[in-house]
C-alpha cells in the first residue's frame, strides 16, 4: 500500500524550468545591426534582464533552462539551455553591436586569478571610536608612553 502511493506520486517526466527569454537565439536571429533601435528590441523581447552597469546603452538578455526529476538521478537539477544576448546601442538607441553566448561560449571563457589589494588608510568612524575606547581601556590614566 505504501509503496502504491510512493510511486504514485512520482512523476516520470522531465519538470523543465525556464527562466528568462524563451527562444533566445531564434529571435536574435531577427536582429540587423545598425537598423534596430531599443523600441524593436522590447516589442520583440520585451525589457532586458538587466542594464550594463556602467554603461545603460548595454542591455543584456537571459535564457536559462534547467531539468529536474529524472527517477536515475533522484530529482538533481541540470543545466540544459544558458544563452545570453549582449546588445549594444549607440546615444540614439541604434544598435551598433550584439553578441550571443551560448553555454559552449561561456564554458570556454578563462576566469582571472589574479586579485586587487585595497589600499584604504582612511579609518571610518567605527573603527577610530573603537581604537580609542580600547586604549582607554588598556591605559586609563595615559600613563603608558606612546612608541
Amino acid at each position: 500500500m505504501i509503496i502504491a502511493l510512493f510511486f504514485s506520486s512520482c512523476n516520470l517526466k522531465k519538470v523543465e524550468k525556464l527562466h528568462g527569454v524563451p527562444n533566445l537565439k531564434k529571435k536574435s536571429e531577427n536582429i540587423v545591426l545598425l537598423t534596430t533601435n531599443t523600441n524593436d528590441i522590447i516589442s520583440e523581447f520585451g525589457l532586458p534582464s538587466t542594464k550594463g552597469t556602467f554603461d545603460n546603452d548595454l542591455w543584456i538578455y537571459i535564457e536559462r533552462k534547467i531539468t529536474s526529476s529524472e527517477l536515475k538521478t533522484f530529482g538533481r537539477r541540470k543545466l540544459i539551455i544558458n544563452n545570453v544576448l549582449l546588445l549594444e546601442f549607440n546615444t540614439k538607441g541604434i544598435l551598433v553591436k550584439k553578441e550571443f553566448l551560448s553555454i559552449e561560449d561561456m564554458n570556454k571563457l578563462e576566469i582571472n586569478k589574479s586579485t586587487t589589494n585595497v589600499n584604504n588608510t582612511k579609518n571610518s568612524f567605527i573603527s577610530t571610536f573603537l581604537t580609542s575606547i580600547r586604549q582607554k581601556i588598556n591605559d586609563p590614566l595615559r600613563m603608558k608612553k606612546i612608541k
